[in-house]
């Protein structure tokens, strides 16, 4: 007799997958609804891991849009410093969906934060509270954070109306939240900047169902403005470096990844031209063995970003063929010491990191 999945894809069933035999070889990556073109502005935004495909696609000859360039008197390294290009504005880390929300409300005008400045560490300068680590050593004054504030925003509207393709990485569902209007921050207050008073500030771990009201009215306000973008999500394969909540980190990490993951699934059943691509399951699939973490196993290691980003490339280039090795396996060549300098930068602003240098 017959039974359903007689006749199935071959990647539907667990025991036929490539990559159990061969790691390098798993791909779980089906038809994906749109290819990318070498003209397509591509739109970066999300948590850390987000710079790996930032800095990747550019190294590969695509247009990763940068709304927010440097000043073109400025120093390369100096502009390096200052963590112009990791993505498509200078915005850092936007963690979560309500982050990434309140930023396109701010930017467009619709919300204005309470909360607008904060006194940098054992400084007599100020930090952004949304963007807590964008300027080394804070800005002079309020008016200057201001002023760069106004500039970063215009440069957010500018990359909303403009892009083709918007790749978002979700990566935390944890924030801290203040009291009085309900905006968000990256990190907590006091640990990049500012004074924590729990009588101004609180803690929240946003749930699968907020989590995806604010991602669904992000992704609409966003094709109100640009109605043909197309858009790619992703869900960060780092875990937690700190959890708030009373438990062990690693329970807060899987709870916080699968309410990103059934976030990410919900957004592509109901939004067209919107795709999830599997990095997190990549790096975190047991057919790998683990061999993409590094020794904290939490930092991803080049042979992991490698295989995420070959297959990215693969199934996302408009070409019919495969590029060339030389972008396909970065480890090699100009690639390498790009990937090389990108872990380096990754390093430099990843805002969760810091809670642990308390």
């Amino acid at each position: 007799m017959r039974h359903p999945y007689v006749g199935q894809p071959q990647r539907q069933f667990w025991t036929r997958e490539p990559g159990i035999a061969d790691p390098a070889s798993l791909d779980p990556i089906g038809e994906v609804p749109f290819r990318l073109k070498r003209s397509d502005r591509i739109v970066t935004a999300g948590s850390c891991f987000a710079q790996h495909v930032a800095r990747f696609l550019s190294q590969s000859g695509y247009d990763h849009y940068i709304a927010e360039p440097a000043h073109p008197f400025i120093r390369p390294e100096t502009a390096k410093k200052h963590h112009y290009g990791l993505f498509s504005a200078r915005y850092g880390n936007v963690y979560t969906a309500r982050q990434l929300l309140q930023l396109l409300q701010r930017a467009h005008h619709q919300f204005e934060p309470i909360d607008d400045a904060w006194s940098a560490p054992q400084t007599d300068r100020f930090v952004d509270p949304f963007r807590p680590q964008i300027q080394p050593g804070g800005f002079l004054s309020k008016s200057e954070l201001r002023a760069d504030r106004t500039h970063h925003l215009s440069r957010v509207r500018d990359a909303v109306a403009k892009m083709d393709v918007f790749v978002f990485t979700l990566g935390l569902t944890e924030s801290w939240r203040d009291r009085r209007d309900g905006a968000v921050f990256p990190l907590a207050p006091g640990v990049a900047g500012g004074i924590y008073d729990s009588d101004l500030v609180e803690f929240v771990n946003f749930d699968e169902t907020s989590t995806y009201e604010d991602l669904r009215i992000a992704l609409n306000f966003i094709r109100a403005i640009n109605p043909a973008v197309r858009i790619i999500l992703t869900v960060s394969p780092v875990p937690l470096n700190a959890t708030y909540e009373n438990r062990h980190v690693l329970l807060s990490t899987t709870w916080s990844k699968a309410v990103l993951r059934i976030v990410a699934e919900k957004a592509t059943r109901e939004f067209s031209d919107c795709v999830y691509f599997p990095s997190y399951e990549i790096i975190t699939s047991p057919h790998v063995r683990g061999q993409y973490y590094a020794d904290d196993c939490r930092d991803i290691r080049q042979t992991g970003v490698d295989h995420v980003m070959r297959l990215f490339l693969q199934h996302f280039s408009e070409q019919e063929t495969t590029p060339a090795d030389s972008v396909l396996h970065p480890s090699a060549g100009r690639a390498g010491n790009h990937l090389d300098e990108m872990e380096e930068n990754i390093q430099i602003l990843c805002d969760e990191a810091s809670i642990s240098n308390q």
